[in-house]
């Protein structure tokens, strides 16, 4: 298609770093200042999750749970036939049986499903996710430097860095709830990411080794051509998945909505960070890369 080999890939991703950086300030102002909206799943207290037998009112749940008498206030979301209610302390045996017959008055079919954390699990569950995206960015490294060169395997970092940053920013950002699921989706969201920047990363390998690049502006070339060679498929991949991720967002359960939201997020910025962030970085390391000192011929 003409239109892709026309289009300046490396120009427009200016534009891109101009977005991406703001979002990064804006994200770590947020982050600093507010931190992030963590479920039960990373801090400590009890969530009470209960199934009922017919539709009921805010207003109708708010007087048994005054009836349990458990003091802390909790924080409720009501559903069709679905109660949500979460506490920030522990809830003792007594406190859950309490909270039960409080329910049962309204609904005598109600079933529950009360899940705990302690301070000591919230805080290992943090860091093991801290360090799941690591371990994996270490092992991306060391793969991509051995395959390819450095030079790529930073691109590739910075680029996949990047998409799981803007993640967390926006959940940051616009206070959505932050759960294990959501663990789960960042670590997709690189496997995707990764993918995607390694495809572009291949053609651009595989037109250095048949091009005869000379100067800035023909490295640009390549990155251009790679670009658009591999675009479709890019755009294809990316799109493909956000679909099944956008219907699972829509029509899914309470329990998965931030996993698909997350990967909503993930998928739209990961579909340009490997274009625009992550090949035009690689051109421009590649344009500081010192010019091989040529060996004079012996006479």
């Amino acid at each position: 298609m003409r239109f892709k080999k026309e289009l300046d890939f490396v120009h427009l991703s200016k534009f891109f770093y101009i977005f991406s950086i703001a979002l990064t300030v804006a994200g770590l102002i947020f982050l600093a200042t507010f931190g992030l909206n963590y479920s039960v799943d990373f801090k400590a207290g009890s969530n009470v999750d209960v199934a009922l037998s017919k539709s009921i009112t805010l207003d109708q749940l708010k007087p048994a749970l005054n009836e349990a008498g458990i003091g802390d206030d909790p924080t409720i979301t009501v559903g069709d036939k679905r109660v949500n209610i979460r506490y920030d302390q522990e809830l003792s045996d007594t406190q859950s049986e309490s909270l039960k017959k409080s329910i049962n008055k309204i609904d005598e079919k109600a079933s529950f499903e009360i899940n705990t954390v302690d301070t000591e699990m919230a805080k290992e569950l943090a860091r093991n996710a801290i360090y799941s995206v690591l371990l994996a960015s270490i092992g991306i490294i060391i793969y991509v430097s051995i395959r390819f060169e450095w030079r790529f395997a930073l691109a590739s970092i910075v680029a996949l860095l990047h998409d799981a940053f803007m993640v967390v920013a926006i959940f940051s950002i616009f206070r959505l709830e932050v759960d294990i699921t959501f663990i789960v989706a960042v670590l997709t969201i690189i496997g995707y990411s990764i993918n995607d920047t390694i495809v572009i990363f291949d053609r651009i390998r595989e037109n250095l080794r048949f091009g005869k690049q000379k100067s800035y502006e023909d490295l640009k070339e390549l990155v251009n051509k790679s670009v658009a060679q591999t675009l479709m498929r890019s755009l294809y991949t990316a799109f493909t998945v956000f679909i099944a991720a956008f219907f699972l967002l829509i029509m899914g359960g309470e329990s998965i909505k931030m996993f698909s939201l997350a990967m909503v997020i993930g998928l739209l910025f990961g579909a340009y960070s490997s274009i625009f962030i992550a090949s035009p970085l690689w051109l421009l390391l590649k344009k500081r890369q010192k010019p091989a000192v040529k060996t004079p011929a012996k006479v």
